[in-house]
């Protein structure tokens, strides 16, 4: 397994991202939040973390919902997956929306979403004025049916 240095401002007073297991692809991430946010059904908002990166040519990180808070609460990464870019210094913010029927309340500190750090290839295209057959050709959407 590679390790990837990557540099990281955290201008709020949570702890840095971290692994909650030693396999763990993704990283929790925090609210940094002046007071509790509540979201109506519905509703979503751009939660402030604090953090600013400045990964390494070649990686991109993606901004993922939690599992648990979209299972127990309906609250969810609107954008998923956000992708912040190599190039980008600002402030990592997180769109959450609520699907839930009810209020939820997501506090300061809160374990909003996780950021999975991973390289990524650079494509260059090459125009063709066809594409080789498969099995599958332009099949898509539910082609194969429900079984």
């Amino acid at each position: 397994m590679e390790t990837v240095q990557v540099k990281i401002v955290n201008r709020g007073p949570h702890p840095l991202p971290d692994y909650s297991t030693a396999m763990s692809a993704g990283m929790d991430l925090r609210a940094w939040l002046d007071a509790p946010v509540t979201l109506q059904p519905l509703e979503r908002v751009l939660l402030h973390t604090g953090i600013s990166i400045a990964l390494p040519q070649g990686y991109e990180c993606q901004i993922r919902p939690r599992s648990g808070l979209a299972l127990k609460r309906g609250l969810t990464v609107l954008n998923t997956p956000g992708t912040i870019d190599a190039d980008y210094r600002g402030e990592v913010c997180v769109i959450i929306v609520n699907l839930s029927n009810e209020p939820q309340t997501i506090e300061d500190g809160e374990r909003v979403c996780q950021m999975v750090v991973a390289r990524h290839e650079t494509v260059q295209w090459q125009l063709v004025e066809g594409l080789d057959d498969t099995e599958r050709g332009a099949g898509g959407f539910g082609h194969t049916g429900n079984r």
